[in-house]
């Protein structure tokens, strides 16, 4: 097995970087969309509480639709390719930012807003320098919570032709191919573990 997967490297390499850039180009892509839907529906949820439980609600049960089923429904209208697989990405992406966003914000210490205001800072200012520095690390967990979960999913935008490791992954299927199963899927694997660890660090030093 060993020799069939370095064969496939040897063969293929250039290949596979291709799909591996594919699936990294779309997951951030994503994640990038669902980091400004999110982030600014948490901030309106957090400004207007009166709308918190709609757009909260809102956000969760279109999370509970499988991104296969939104692909799906996105066909007829969109076709396939890529921009219904970014769209059903973005689905999956929104609700852990905007909650994360929300939580973020209301976790800063009312305290901590007093004493800004009595050293004479602006309403701007409190935002800029006490309750997004504060909040930061919150948001910055909800895009890893978003982005891990992208990178996985990616993979099935190769159902309807948007590349990505998926291709790996179903071509091995199809095929009866063990070394593809497992190019493919470590491949998912490592990159979701990878931008697990570097968001981690991102948020530990934004605490310190």
């Amino acid at each position: 097995m060993v020799g069939k997967i370095m064969e496939y490297f040897q063969e293929n390499g250039s290949q596979y970087l291709g799909y591996v850039g594919e699936h990294l180009w779309l997951s951030l892509e994503a994640v990038l969309i669902s980091t400004l839907i999110g982030f600014t529906l948490g901030l309106i949820s957090y400004r207007f509480v009166k709308f918190s439980r709609a757009i909260t609600f809102s956000a969760q049960a279109v999370r509970i639709i499988p991104s296969l089923a939104v692909l799906f429904i996105l066909i007829p209208y969109l076709g396939v390719g890529r921009q219904p697989a970014l769209i059903a990405l973005v689905f999956l992406g929104v609700q852990p930012i905007l909650i994360n966003t929300v939580v973020g914000f209301r976790e800063v210490p009312a305290s901590f807003i007093e004493a800004g205001q009595g050293l004479g800072m602006t309403d701007w200012q409190v935002w800029r320098k006490v309750k997004f520095p504060l909040a930061f690390p919150f948001l910055m967990n909800g895009i890893k919570l978003a982005l891990v979960e992208i990178i996985a999913s990616a993979t099935l935008a190769t159902y309807i032709g948007a590349g990505g490791l998926g291709t790996l992954i179903f071509t091995g299927l199809g095929l009866y191919r063990l070394d593809l199963l497992i190019v493919g899927g470590v491949s998912v694997a490592v990159l979701s573990f990878t931008a697990s660890l570097l968001l981690d660090a991102i948020i530990r030093r934004s605490v310190r």
